[in-house]
């Protein structure tokens, strides 16, 4: 694969790092998301976390809204709304009313998951069985909410999503599992593979959703990308600290004490079991963290291990100045802006 052919996107959680406040996390991502709409990003997602005290992002939706409004050519949207959380009426409206104020810039990104723990899941919904069945009836009812659907003795003859507009924003299945990307290829959406949550399963899964892809009214072709956690620095040292917080961050979600926010001081010395030690070699594989030869080498890589002209890049760092640094280094090594 040609590497200035490859695209370069965002997907960013909002993080609230160590001494920071939740106000300061949005700014941050304010931040971010004007950098790499200058450096030639393709897209900007933001993701649906609830319950979460290291993480800001709360309400995609809203969050979409302000990023477009401080931006001009980047993609904006969800990484992703985690529909059954809510009703696909609303979630028709809401982003009907984005593409009406951002129109052929919103993308629809969607997840199955919850986001969160089932206790917080069923307070969000309490109406929501985790049901597969059901999570494919509301994407049915986002597609007909969506094109107008006006069909004799439904409820879209009686029930429409407005505004009314021409366009309709660009809808994502989100997939860690073959399952998800099964339901994308059955409803002509487009597919993107979270290598970040589950590394081994992701090419087989595109390989799978290509090969059963129905072109739809929006998509007439298969699209995918992957996404992965990702940080570049020319300094050795930098990209070492950031991997053993990245490490650090995976074994406290595995020990079930929720990601409280830490900074490499605090877990330099940090005592792993010989299991944990594992754990973190086989963690790595949701990484790829290297200086920018090794990083370009292996980005190149995994875009053709997966067959994808697309990787979406989900970045921490303990100094913001360093995470937005990488995205720097990335845009000018693929040439984004060329």
């Amino acid at each position: 694969m040609e590497e200035r052919r490859l695209k370069l996107s965002v997907l960013d959680q909002s993080p609230i790092n160590k001494n920071k406040t939740a106000s300061e996390a949005l700014s941050e991502t304010t931040r971010l998301a004007e950098l790499t709409d200058r450096l030639g990003y393709t897209r900007f997602w933001v993701s649906e976390h609830h319950n979460a005290e290291s993480l800001a992002g709360t309400s995609p939706e809203i969050l979409i809204a302000h990023l477009a409004n401080h931006t001009q050519n980047i993609r904006v949207g969800s990484g992703g709304i985690m529909l059954p959380n809510h009703s696909a009426l609303k979630m028709s409206e809401n982003f009907r009313l984005l593409e009406a104020l951002y129109p052929n810039r919103i993308d629809m990104g969607i997840g199955r998951a919850p986001g969160t723990d089932r206790l917080t899941a069923s307070l969000l919904n309490p109406s929501n069985r985790f049901d597969e069945q059901d999570f494919i009836q509301q994407l049915y009812h986002l597609d007909n909410f969506f094109h107008d659907a006006d069909k004799k003795d439904t409820i879209y003859s009686k029930v429409k999503a407005y505004p009314s507009i021409s366009t309709v924003p660009h809808r994502w299945l989100l997939t860690s599992s073959g399952e998800s990307g099964m339901i994308a290829a059955h409803f002509g959406m487009a597919l993107s593979y979270a290598q970040f949550i589950n590394p081994h399963l992701g090419a087989d899964v595109i390989q799978a959703y290509r090969k059963n892809f129905k072109p739809s009214e929006d998509l007439k072709t298969p699209q995918a990308n992957v996404a992965i956690f990702a940080f570049c620095n020319e300094d050795e040292e930098v990209v070492r600290k950031q991997q053993a917080l990245m490490d650090y961050r995976f074994i406290q979600l595995e020990r079930g004490g929720g990601l409280a926010p830490v900074v490499y001081e605090d877990i330099k010395h940090m005592p792993y079991s010989e299991f944990e030690l594992q754990r973190i070699k086989i963690n790595r594989a949701r990484t790829i963290f290297a200086t920018p030869e090794i990083m370009k080498e292996k980005l190149i890589g995994l875009a053709e291990d997966y067959g994808v002209d697309e990787i979406m890049l989900v970045t921490y760092a303990e100094r913001f100045e360093d995470r937005l640094h990488s995205y720097e280094i990335l845009a000018d090594m693929f040439q984004l802006g060329h």
